[in-house]
């Protein structure tokens, strides 16, 4: 299975990259929103971990882009975020994402929401 990751953070992407690597997961990455929406159209993951905050575009702006376009409005989109404050799931959840993933990341909860999302 095929996996997007759009984070402007190499170290993140990095760690996030080698633990769905591990479970032999195909990787896919992109350091901005932009660029997400750009791979997300030519390689069709079956999953993309979207940061929010971003230079060019932010995930939010890029989930919504993925969101109009009938080839890609399908695809489960999990946010990444360091924001943990009351309301920011909901914020997050009913902008158009599937899940959502605080981060520094609990690799064991991002491996159960691959499995649950994407199958």
């Amino acid at each position: 299975m095929k996996i997007l990751i759009v984070e402007d953070n190499l170290t993140n992407r990095a760690v996030l990259r080698d633990v769905l690597r591990f479970f032999s997961y195909v990787v896919v990455e992109a350091e901005n929103g932009a660029r997400g929406v750009e791979l997300a159209k030519a390689e069709n993951p079956a999953l993309i971990f979207m940061d929010l905050q971003m230079p060019v575009m932010d995930g939010y702006v890029a989930t919504a882009a993925l969101r109009a376009d009938p080839a890609t409005k399908n695809i489960k989109i999990v946010a990444l975020t360091s924001s943990a404050m009351k309301g920011d799931r909901d914020k997050v959840m009913s902008s158009g994402f599937d899940g959502y993933v605080i981060k520094p990341f609990d690799i064991h909860h991002v491996i159960e929401l691959v499995k649950k999302l994407a199958g």
